[in-house]
C-alpha cells in the first residue's frame, strides 16, 4: 500500500507547474469554488464496462455547504483537521456507484447482486496558483467489498471571459478485494459461458475536463467528461468487455 501511495505522490510532484507561485489559490479557482450555502440537480451517466451494461444513470440533488473546513455536497463530505504550509489534511467520505444485480445484464444471471457502497478516509490536498493536488486513502466502509483505493489527481483551472475550463489527471489503485467484489466471478456463479476469476489489484488511469460558467439562471452551471483507462486485472474478467469508459455530468447549483 505504501509503495503505490509513494508512488502517486511522485506522480503529483512532477506535476506541479515549474514557475514561482503565490501562496493563494488563485483566482479562477476562488471564482470557480465559491463559499457557502448551495443547492441544485444535476445528472451523471457512465458507459459500463459490463457485457450487456451499457449505461449507468445516476441523478445528483445538490443540497450542502462549502466552506473553510466543511464541504457537504449531497452524500459528498470532507472536514480539514490540519493545515500545514497550504496543505491540508481532511477526512471524507463519499457514495461508490458501483454494482449489479441480475436484472442489469445477462451476464450476471444466476450471480450474487454486487452492492453500492459507501467509502471514507483521509485525503490530502494542495491548492496554489489554480492547481489542486490531491492524494487521498479510502476504505469501504460499509464492509461490502472490504477494499480500499489510493488515489492521486491533479488538475489547473483556466478562465477566458465567463468561462472557466478545467483539464485533471487520477491514477487509482484499487486492492484486489474491491477488484474480486466487482469484477471477480465466485465458484458458485461458474457456469458453461462464465468462468471463475478472482480479481487482483488494479491500476486505473482517467483524463477529465469540465466547462463552467455562471451565465445561466443566476447560477453555475458545470459540464465535466472522464475518460477512464482500466487494468488488465479488471479488463480479463468475463464479466467485461470493454477495457475503457466515458462518462459525463451536467450539474446546476445556485446559492441560497
Amino acid at each position: 500500500m505504501l509503495k503505490h501511495a509513494l508512488c502517486i505522490g511522485a506522480l503529483l510532484a512532477a506535476a506541479l507547474p515549474l514557475q514561482a507561485q503565490t501562496d493563494e489559490r488563485g483566482a479562477a479557482r476562488a471564482q470557480l469554488e465559491p463559499k457557502g450555502f448551495l443547492y441544485g440537480i444535476g445528472i451523471g451517466v457512465s458507459e459500463e464496462i459490463y457485457q450487456g451494461y451499457d449505461r449507468r444513470v445516476i441523478p445528483l440533488p445538490i443540497l450542502g455547504y462549502r466552506g473553510d473546513k466543511l464541504s457537504v455536497l449531497g452524500p459528498f463530505i470532507s472536514y480539514e483537521v490540519l493545515e500545514v504550509n497550504d496543505i491540508e489534511i481532511l477526512l471524507q467520505a463519499a457514495p461508490r456507484f458501483q454494482g449489479f444485480d441480475e436484472s442489469d445484464s445477462d451476464v450476471f444471471k444466476g450471480m450474487a447482486e454486487r452492492d453500492f457502497s459507501m467509502d471514507a478516509g483521509i485525503g490530502i490536498k494542495y491548492e496554489r496558483s489554480n492547481w489542486k493536488l490531491n492524494v487521498s486513502a479510502v476504505h469501504d466502509v460499509l464492509d461490502k467489498s472490504d477494499g480500499y483505493e489510493l488515489s492521486g489527481g491533479v488538475a489547473k483551472v483556466f478562465k477566458s471571459g465567463p468561462i472557466f475550463y478545467e483539464p485533471s489527471l487520477k491514477v487509482s489503485y484499487l486492492d484486489s478485494n474491491h477488484v474480486d467484489y466487482y469484477y471477480g466471478v465466485r465458484q458458485a456463479e461458474v457456469t458453461n459461458t462464465r468462468a471463475y476469476y478472482q480479481g487482483d489489484n488494479a491500476t486505473n488511469v482517467a483524463l477529465g475536463f469540465s466547462v463552467s460558467t455562471p451565465m445561466f439562471f443566476d447560477g453555475f452551471t458545470q459540464l465535466m467528461f472522464d475518460y477512464t483507462w482500466f487494468d488488465d486485472s479488471i479488463t480479463d474478467s468475463p464479466l467485461v468487455d470493454s477495457d475503457s469508459s466515458f462518462a459525463v455530468r451536467l450539474l446546476f447549483s445556485k446559492f441560497f
